[in-house]
């Protein structure tokens, strides 16, 4: 006969599983139950069945040799359906188990009691069942029945001490490993904090009337000592170490803490020897803690070397300009001759452009240079800045490019007083002095690649005319920005147009 359907009750499964117990090992709290069973009820065989949704399995059993059998072999699960006891005097006559192979066949029970294994939460599991090999038409004595009855609240006891506990291992194992990866990341951290060169300490924050006055060094490690020439720092007040150390610092701290928000600065300890410090300070903990993370480094020498640099840079702009003043003068005096000086004038512009781009790069060690700073340099040479229109993101350019742009620049705004724009001739309707200058850039991509686009616009004065002679000014601006085309120019009436595009990795190199 078929097994009921509650058998394969979606929840009353979920609900065996969760206990884990199926093809465990023997455990003698199951054990002693089941021989208490048999003996109570003076049956040969006692079991505790679990019934599953493909099998039977004896989690404890007594008088029997499987450890399990299938669904068509199962008196228990008939038992899962009972609301008290199941008891079946002979198996033999019972419609239900007639046709049962245990049966029909070795070791032919008779006899059957189970009572169901039902949780507090109503899920019946299985059963603590008792089997004789005889029929027993009197079943059970009223105290036999009690006995299992209480025997099978037993097993269940048991089951959710076992799973109790294995939750309380898993809670434990889980606590041990949370522990380890503490200890680990500790470890780490510690390893970090004592291994890395720059200095590092937490500090908290003493306020008075909402401003900072002190900080005391909770945690510094060793590289703390070195880079500020303060020993035994730990768990003192900075007041106490340097009491002429500058308000500036508990203000930026104080901030720090109060807002949670982390800066970056450099600033000098007047009270620490002079010493130069690149800081970056960070709130620790929680809001209401008052604690600052400081990772500094001491960078008085590289301050020095900046100073010094300043100091060598302007002592080579002063003796550059000087030698370009002088080329120009030999080249004045040798040329003077020379019936035609427009050449003349035009070499010693262009050496005051080149004098113009140096001295940028000399501001930023040789470097690089805004682009922005070079068109306002070249244009200031002209006189009236107001007639020009410029606009662009701050873009840095390399050395070589500044030089090429200086030069690009000045040639432009030369050809434009001569000939275009800010000349005052009153051509196409042009008005003397009316005539301006858009210079605008713009970093695109081209062809996936960062690029950047300048363009020149003339306005205002006589129609642009393509030049019939190409010297080496027309050269200059064919060259572009790198040195290398990239330049459309147009003629037209309304004014000369032009439009430079270079690679920016070029421009930047």
């Amino acid at each position: 006969m078929q097994p009921p359907g509650y058998v394969f009750d979606r929840d009353r499964l979920e609900a065996l599983a969760q206990f884990d117990i199926l093809d465990t090992a023997p455990e003698q709290g199951f054990d002693d139950i089941v021989e208490l069973a048999s003996r109570v009820c003076q049956t040969p065989v006692a079991l505790v069945s679990l019934v599953a949704g493909d099998r039977q399995w004896f989690k404890a059993r007594i008088g029997f040799d499987e450890c399990q059998t299938n669904l068509s072999s199962s008196v228990c699960a008939h038992a899962l359906i009972e609301p008290d006891l199941l008891v079946v005097p002979d198996l033999s006559r019972d419609a239900r188990t007639r046709s049962n192979p245990l049966v029909t066949g070795p070791p032919r029970i008779r006899f059957y009691a189970g009572a169901p294994l039902r949780t507090a939460q109503g899920a019946v599991l299985g059963s603590l069942c008792v089997i004789d090999t005889e029929p027993r038409p009197e079943g059970l004595s009223a105290n036999q029945a009690d006995s299992l009855k209480n025997l099978a609240r037993q097993v269940i006891a048991q089951m959710e001490l076992r799973r109790a506990v294995a939750e309380r291992d898993k809670a434990l194992a889980a606590q041990r490993l949370l522990e380890d990866r503490r200890k680990a990341s500790e470890a780490q951290y510690k390893l970090l904090f004592d291994s890395i060169d720059s200095g590092f300490c937490i500090v908290e924050i003493k306020f008075a009337g909402g401003v900072a006055v002190d900080y005391r060094f909770k945690e510094v490690n060793p590289a703390f000592a070195r880079h500020t020439g303060l020993a035994d720092a730990q768990g003192k007040w900075m007041r106490e170490l340097v009491p002429t150390h500058e308000q500036y610092w508990f203000d930026v701290y104080g901030r720090v803490a109060s807002g949670g928000e982390p800066v970056r600065f450099e600033f000098q300890a007047r009270g620490l020897e002079d010493r130069w410090f690149d800081v970056h300070a960070f709130r620790v903990g929680r809001p209401d803690a008052g604690l600052v993370g400081i990772l500094f480094n001491d960078i008085s020498g590289r301050r020095e070397t900046e100073q010094l640099q300043t100091v060598l840079n302007h002592e080579l702009s002063h003796r550059l300009k000087n030698t370009m003043a002088l080329v120009q003068a030999v080249a004045s005096q040798t040329l003077k001759s020379v019936p035609d000086q427009t050449p003349v004038r035009a070499f010693a512009d262009r050496v005051l452009a080149l004098s113009i781009a140096h001295d940028l790069l000399l501001r930023k060690n040789w470097t690089a240079a805004s682009f922005g700073d070079i068109v306002d340099a070249v244009v200031c040479t002209f006189g009236d800045g107001s007639r020009f229109d410029v606009s662009g993101p701050r873009v840095l350019l390399g050395s070589r490019a500044t030089l090429s742009l200086s030069l690009l620049l000045h040639e432009l705004t030369t050809n434009a007083v001569k000939y275009g724009a800010l000349s005052d001739a009153r051509e196409a309707g042009g008005t003397t002095g009316a005539g301006r200058v858009t210079i605008a850039w713009k970093t695109e991509e081209d062809g996936g690649v960062p690029a950047l686009r300048l363009a020149w616009r003339e306005r205002g004065g006589p129609p642009a005319r393509e030049p019939t002679r190409k010297g080496f000014g027309s050269k200059l601006v064919g060259m572009g920005l790198a040195g290398t085309g990239g330049a459309e120019l147009s003629y037209s009436p309304s004014g000369f147009e032009a439009v430079f595009s270079a690679s920016l990795a070029d421009l930047q190199n």
